[in-house]
């Protein structure tokens, strides 16, 4: 049992850069990205309805597609073979923007965990590789996609291209998906087979408009700050699960609002602040707006959104045209490479992070049989044997982020001399190199 003065509380530790992402990061290039980009801007259009094009027409989601499918075996090429690439393709039938059955294809590269205790686990990059213009159904017209999302695709592929020269103990899925435009479709078919074949998936980043913007003149856009978007509550969450959240003040603590945070700690570790961070809003997206994150929420997984501070929507979903001097539709001149590879360094950052950490605790608990001032957690060690010790961290009721940890060397039981009541605990699993997992919140036990 561990008991602290309040007064001498420690701050949460920051853990020493590991020097494999550390080079990982470096690895990561600008003009990569803007190459992806180009390519993808170069089919002329990726609307979902246009994968009955021939593949030999260079265009459409079919090409988009079969070329998404080859970088990924060049990377695994390069790694000998480190790669699993496969696709996931299927026939979605008509609905609101599908007026006719129509092939939706998601490609992935599979890096799996080096250490067969952990391989099981599985953390997630995603971008959506489909496009579309100002008609949602034009499967003809130049939809070049350039920031939504060709900066969400040439992030998971910078993501694959750096991370597969490098192993980790769990596995790593860089995902494409098609479909976004026309309900997240191709997201939400791949998130169902990850449910339904009993994935792990402990974290999933969804990165869509993540291209910085740079319309001249705007001098409204910020170039280091990335929005991360995550819902509180889970959106599985039963009757009986909210009426707990409710009685415990547990709004803001949901699986994907820990994802956000452990986003937050990853950058200030990796990424210098003044250049690059995180922006966590405590929403699951903006107003009115959808992505792909949804899909894996609604089947459990803890899934955020990275998308840029300022979204100008001129270069949303427009048809490619200028009007009264004002230029219109998704082009790469309005891209800014810089800020897309900063945002892949954070997404790879905290893949590599999570992948390298131990599994959370299981089972954690807070434990209220008694009505004392001290509180004492108990958990189940964490599975998988990576973990050499644990954190228990809290925070006031009312801020963001954990401001206080300590440290549990031996055991899965421990008591602060903190009230429950004042604040909000969580416990995460340490590895011996200082990775940590993600926070799971402790429920109450009589």
């Amino acid at each position: 049992m561990l008991a602290q003065n309040p007064a001498r509380l420690a701050a949460v530790p920051s853990a020493t850069p590991d020097p494999q992402i550390v080079a990982a990061l470096r690895d990561i290039s600008a003009a990569r990205i803007e190459q992806t980009i180009e390519k993808l801007v170069s089919f002329q259009t990726r609307q979902t309805l246009s994968s009955e094009l021939p593949l030999s027409s260079g265009k459409g989601a079919t090409a988009v597609a079969e070329w998404i499918k080859n970088q990924f075996t060049a990377y695994s090429q390069e790694c000998g073979g480190c790669l699993e690439v496969k696709t996931d393709e299927f026939i979605q039938e008509p609905g609101p923007r599908i007026p006719k059955p129509t092939k939706i294809t998601n490609v992935y590269a599979v890096l799996r965990g080096s250490d067969h205790a952990n391989a099981g686990r599985i953390v997630l990059v995603t971008g959506h590789y489909d496009s579309r213009n100002s008609d949602p159904n034009d499967a003809a017209g130049a939809a070049p996609g350039a920031n939504d999302d060709g900066s969400g695709t040439a992030v998971s592929l910078e993501c694959a291209r750096v991370l597969s020269k490098h192993k980790f103990p769990a596995t790593i899925i860089f995902l494409t998906v098609a479909g976004e435009e026309q309900g997240l479709n191709g997201s939400a078919h791949f998130a169902k087979m990850a449910k339904a074949g009993g994935w792990n998936i402990e974290a999933a980043l969804n990165n869509d408009i993540v291209g910085g913007d740079r319309t001249p003149g705007d001098t409204l856009q910020d170039p280091h700050i990335v929005r991360v978007f995550s819902e509180g509550i889970s959106s599985t969450a039963d009757d009986k699960q909210l009426k707990l959240i409710r009685a415990l003040g547990g709004e803001n603590d949901g699986p994907s609002r820990q994802l956000a945070r452990y986003i937050q700690s990853v950058s200030a570790e990796y990424l210098p602040a003044k250049t690059f961070h995180p922006l966590l809003i405590a929403r699951h997206d903006r107003y009115l707006r959808g992505g792909d994150h949804s899909s894996f929420n609604e089947q459990g997984f803890a899934a955020v959104r990275l998308t840029e501070y300022r979204e100008n929507y001129n270069h949303q979903h427009q048809n490619v045209r200028t009007e009264n001097g004002v230029e219109y539709g998704d082009l790469p001149q309005f891209v800014n490479y810089d800020y897309t590879a900063n945002v892949a360094r954070l997404n790879a950052a905290t893949l590599a992070s999570i992948a390298s950490a131990p599994a959370p605790p299981q089972n954690v608990r807070l434990l209220t049989k008694q009505l004392q001032n001290d509180s004492t957690l108990e958990w189940e060690a964490s599975p998988g044997g990576l973990a050499t010790g644990y954190e228990i961290l809290w925070r006031e009721t009312t801020a963001w982020d954990w401001e206080h940890a300590q440290a549990v060397s031996s055991g899965t039981k421990a008591t602060v001399s903190v009230s429950k009541d004042n604040v909000i605990f969580a416990v995460c699993a340490v590895g011996a190199t200082g990775h940590r997992s993600l926070a799971v919140i402790p429920l109450p036990e009589r």
